[in-house]
């Protein structure tokens, strides 16, 4: 009898080990760590002044209506001008438009930070610079798959998306005190040299590159840049699988955008109110930071993949209880386990980014984004509109219900269409 290897089943071969990549390797590779600070410090700028913002408009309008609209105004440009210009990444170099597009911001925040600026001035200040975004994270997005390959992609992302959580949290709730002791002008100001600062660090500490696939002469048009990204993204099965996956957050973040009346059916204490829509509102990003950690460092990149039905259903399933009318805790619970959940994101990213070739990556990205802030503005606004007439419990269960029934349909799609990128990213894996 032939003998065998200790631990090895004759007749059967053992598939090469996945390597997990850590954060430790992604931080210590120096032009993801410029690409990462300058991110960092345009959030934390960002939160601040719309709180700014917000304390300015009404200051100036004493009109709640105003104030609101500002606001808005910080959502609606990528929707309307995110198609169109997320291209701009694919036809100049991507580490120049996000320098441009840092620069320009810089200029007109600080142009928002003068004294007296007219509000009509100021509403088409912000809607410049919330444009601007669009091409930016196109530009970005698209720029990290090259600096970070295989599964140090997806720690990369987790890194940006603990980073994008935990500004918005610590921007939000360091932005009102900073403001009463700087007043919002000098908010403001200090937010256009965060965008000095990015496009410093961004030119020093990333290379210049050429674009992917750049030897075709002359440069088609935006428009036809895209339309044929739109044909890219929704003409692939896989693709559109995954867009829609990332369009799921629609159902599962609609209960931030009612935390506010849903706070006040916990509370009997008008003064309270505010505190426990706070916590409500933190206890989905808090879970989302602590899911993208975990999945990111201690699941294998094939199994993340496998995972992903399951993982986004979970997002949607805690949220059902809600309409059971839990007390605050066992509410805080349910919105921090659908956070973790939400870590499904990364694995739906890093499949988004093997299906998508490098030269048509912004494209792909920007409307992949456009859509993803139109989804959470529809979403909050039914959501709304629903819990005026039923109430905010029911709403958060009829909203996790809804995301359940087509987080498993989107489960059963992507069963069939895996096994290709699986494959592709467990050898990646093993190189």
């Amino acid at each position: 009898m032939a003998a065998t290897t200790p631990g090895r089943l004759p007749g059967r071969h053992r598939r090469p080990a996945e390597r997990r990549a850590t954060y430790g390797e992604v931080i210590a590779i120096g032009e993801f760590r410029a690409l990462w600070l300058g991110q960092g410090l345009s959030l934390l700028g960002d939160q601040l002044s719309r709180v700014a913002l917000s304390v300015l408009v009404f200051q100036g309008t004493e009109s709640a209506l105003a104030t609101a609209s500002v606001y808005a105004l910080t959502y609606l440009p990528p929707i309307i001008g995110g198609p169109l210009l997320a291209g701009l990444a694919d036809r100049y170099a991507r580490r120049r438009v996000m320098i441009i597009c840092d620069l320009l911001r810089a200029v007109m925040v600080a142009l928002m930070a003068v004294p007296g600026t007219p509000f009509p001035a100021l509403c088409g200040l912000v809607f410049c610079v919330v444009l601007l975004s669009a091409p930016f994270s196109a530009a970005r997005a698209a720029l990290l798959p090259e600096l970070l390959t295989g599964d140090r992609y997806v720690m990369g992302s987790a890194l940006q998306n603990m980073t994008n959580q935990g500004a918005q949290m610590l921007g939000f709730a360091l932005g009102g005190a900073l403001i009463m002791g700087m007043g919002p002008y000098r908010a403001l100001a200090l937010d256009a040299a965060t965008y000095l600062a990015s496009a410093l660090i961004l030119a020093s500490g990333v290379r210049r590159r050429p674009l992917p696939g750049n030897g075709e002469t002359g440069r088609p048009s935006m428009w036809t840049t895209t339309r044929a990204g739109a044909r890219l993204v929704f003409g692939d099965p896989r693709l559109r699988t995954l867009v829609l996956f990332a369009w799921l957050c629609g159902f599962y973040v609609l209960p931030e955008g009612i935390a506010t009346p849903y706070a006040a059916t916990l509370t009997a204490d008008p003064e309270r109110i505010s505190f426990v829509a706070g916590l409500l509102m933190g206890s989905m990003p808090t879970g989302t930071v602590v899911g993208a950690f975990f999945f990111s460092r201690y699941v294998t990149p094939s199994r993340r993949l496998r995972s992903m039905g399951w993982m986004a259903m979970l997002t949607c399933a805690p949220l059902i209880l809600c309409a059971a009318r839990p007390p605050l805790a066992a509410v805080l619970a349910l919105w921090f386990a659908s956070g973790v959940g939400g870590a499904y994101q990364l694995a739906a990213n890093a499949a988004f980014v093997q299906c998508v070739p490098a030269e048509r990556r912004a494209m792909a990205f920007g409307l992949v984004q456009s859509g993803l802030l139109a989804v959470q503005g529809i979403g909050i606004l039914i959501g709304g509109a629903a819990a005026a007439e039923l109430g905010p419990e029911a709403v958060v269960g009829l909203a996790g219900a809804a995301g359940l029934v087509a987080a498993a349909a989107l489960a059963v799609l992507w069963s069939g269409s895996r096994k290709e990128i699986i494959e592709r990213v467990r050898a990646e894996a093993a190189a």
